[in-house]
């Protein structure tokens, strides 16, 4: 597989296997929140709710599906794409496309991305905890054993990321597969005990709740936004599988078994099951709950397993974009170019995810910190869907105001509720979502900071080729190629190349490459190449933000055979920067610059980054004041 050509859009496979996959990636998350979710609203409601309660409960888990779910992310955020690829920093790119001074999109985009990055750490740890607790119903003596195991179960995952998960990967859509199917047989169970529950389709129910419980039940809310914690992966891993598999999936599957399972669960309380226990584990007859619990052990590592592959997903995106600096990415098999492992971020997510999981110590300690930040992130994701109604779309204000309007008013509802957890463990995700995005600020600033530097000390290209001339620079035999950031003006490290040395290539190319504000660039416009002078050449390498930059490859491949040029035995060029305090005005606060300078330190080597053959890269060290 080239570069050139990589995973162009959807797999081409059929819309059954494709909607089976996305079973065991995208809805993950969603798919087990039932664990969870009405246990946290019964808590927040109180010890004994009425069949009312019980009642307005259910019925605001299933128009908050409908509404969150199924139309604002199945329905309206999946149709609007950025060549296929969809997600909240995709989108940020579509937007950012269309004008480039954007500054309340990109905060919109790069803080929505790192508010998952927050609620990511948290998903892991609540969704182990929750399986693993089913076991005190089953053996209540294991009580002491759940967190041990759960913190064995969280590091053998994250240990395993190196390896990859093509092969395992395969059996993750037929396991949640037969989750599904267990948890919609169990919601019917439990329907059958109490046919009356299936009133709170009736929205009436839920907002009569809403209306007649005080703060009490807004503060519900919080709790019935767990139900809805995976809805952004709908739309974020769009590009892997195409819309029409994933609205199979959800429509067909997911969201029916989600429903049926909830009100099982509400109906069984109706019936006067004990509801001092997990109730989802109550709907299980007692000899198949050590089974139930196996299964919904594995269904919750494939949905942290979904999480971490996101996470990694969305570095890479924000890596190309220029947002964080370069760090190693590892593909861990050619299938599949989504199947890739980043350490740094794996570690530290590991080492996040199993501090929440020691400190809460319990599922209902975490659903306290659970759920803010995502429903920040929908916030974020609404504004954007506003700009891009009216820009992609060509709506009227007046339309893309009421649809994009209500969904936000859904989002603020939900947000204003989650406020109430930020003392009780929500600041954890919002600590989190700051220090990445604060990372990605700093970043992208320090490297504005330096390309500004640069340029101030760059020649026009015209010039320096008329400077080789005048003073008859010897042309020794060769390729060379110079990679630069500047487009214009001459690469540093080419002026510094012929001021030491006192010659030049008969054959030079200055390479500048470019990530654009798509996912991937059509092969004919990868490489744009222009002759400057005689042995002299520019060249611009174009590349997606989903996409892997692979330059001898590129050269190798690309419509530079045309030109004659031999590139398998060249001389690449690359200046090695070690950032300095500028003599006058700092362009960076000292904070800032030294935050900086440690990324940079720390960052990928050019050389790995773009799989440059080591032996055949000349590397020149040169300060840059910021």
């Amino acid at each position: 597989m080239t570069a050139e050509n990589e995973l162009e859009q959807t797999p081409k496979m059929s819309l059954p296997l494709l909607a089976g996959g996305a079973l065991g990636v995208v809805f993950g998350d969603i798919g087990t929140s039932p664990l969870y979710t009405l246990k946290t609203v019964l808590y927040l409601s109180g010890d004994a709710p009425s069949a009312p309660v019980i009642l307005g409960l259910l019925s605001l888990i299933f128009w908050t599906l409908v509404i969150v779910t199924s139309l604002k992310y199945a329905m309206f955020a999946m149709r609007i794409d950025n060549r296929g690829e969809g997600g909240i920093m995709a989108l940020m790119s579509l937007l950012v496309s269309k004008k480039s001074a954007r500054p309340m999109v990109v905060f919109a985009g790069l803080f929505g991305a790192a508010l998952i990055y927050g609620d990511g750490a948290i998903t892991p740890a609540i969704s182990v905890l929750s399986a693993l607790e089913g076991l005190n119903i089953v053996l209540p003596e294991s009580q002491p054993y759940i967190l041990p195991a759960a913190v064995v179960i969280l590091v053998s995952l994250f240990a395993i990321q190196p390896l990859g998960t093509a092969r395992i990967g395969k059996v993750f859509g037929p396991i949640m597969a037969l989750w599904f199917f267990s948890i919609a047989v169990l919601g019917v169970w439990g329907i059958i005990q109490h046919p009356a529950v299936l009133m709170a389709l009736n929205p009436l129910y839920g907002i009569n709740f809403l209306f007649s419980n005080g703060v009490t039940s807004f503060l519900v809310l919080g709790g019935v936004f767990l139900c809805v914690t995976g809805a952004e992966a709908l739309y974020a891993d769009m590009g892997h599988f195409g819309k029409r598999p994933i609205w199979l999936a959800w429509f067909g599957i997911v969201f029916p078994s989600l429903l049926l399972n909830y009100a099982g669960q509400a109906a069984l309380i109706l019936s006067g099951a004990d509801v001092t226990q997990n109730i989802f584990f109550r709907l299980c007859p007692p000899i198949m709950q050590i089974p139930l619990v196996i299964l919904a052990t594995l269904a919750t590592i494939i949905a942290s397993q979904a999480i971490i592959s996101g996470a990694f997903s969305m570095t890479r995106q924000a890596i190309q974009l220029g947002w964080l600096p370069r760090l190693r990415v590892k593909q861990t098999t050619e299938e599949s170019y989504g199947q890739i492992y980043i350490g740094a971020i794996n570690w530290l997510l590991m080492a996040v995810t199993v501090f929440l999981t020691v400190f809460f110590k319990s599922s209902d300690n975490l659903a306290a910190a659970y759920g803010i930040a995502v429903s920040l992130t929908m916030i974020m994701t609404s504004g954007l869907l506003f700009v891009a109604m009216r820009e992609v779309w060509r709506w009227g204000f007046t339309a893309s105001l009421l649809v994009a309007g209500g969904f936000f008013i859904v989002d603020l509802s939900f947000l204003v509720a989650n406020l109430s957890k930020v003392l009780q463990g929500g600041y954890v995700p919002l600590l989190l979502a700051s220090l990445v995005y604060g990372v990605m600020l700093i970043w992208h600033r320090g490297v504005a900071a330096a390309s500004r530097t640069l340029g101030e000390k760059s020649m026009p290209l015209v010039d320096f080729l008329a400077q080789i001339e005048a003073q008859a620079i010897p042309r020794v035999p060769g390729t060379a190629i110079f990679l630069t950031r500047n487009m214009n003006g001459t690469p540093p490290v080419m002026k510094w190349h012929v001021k030491r040395n006192g010659s030049l290539h008969a054959d030079v190319l200055t390479l500048n490459i470019m990530i654009v504000n798509e996912p991937r660039v059509a092969n004919a416009e990868r490489l744009v190449m222009r002759q400057q002078s005689p042995g002299f050449w520019c060249g611009v390498a174009s590349y997606g933000f989903m996409e892997r930059p692979n330059i001898p490859r590129l050269l190798h491949h690309a419509e530079a055979q045309k030109t004659g040029l031999n590139f398998d035995d060249a001389t690449y060029y690359l200046g090695h920067e070690t950032v300095v305090r500028r003599e006058d005005d700092s362009r960076l606060p000292a904070w800032q610059r030294s935050i900086f300078a440690l990324m940079v330190r720390n960052g990928m080597h050019v050389t790995d980054y773009y799989y440059l053959p080591s032996d055949q890269v000349v590397e020149i060290s040169r300060r840059v004041p910021v």
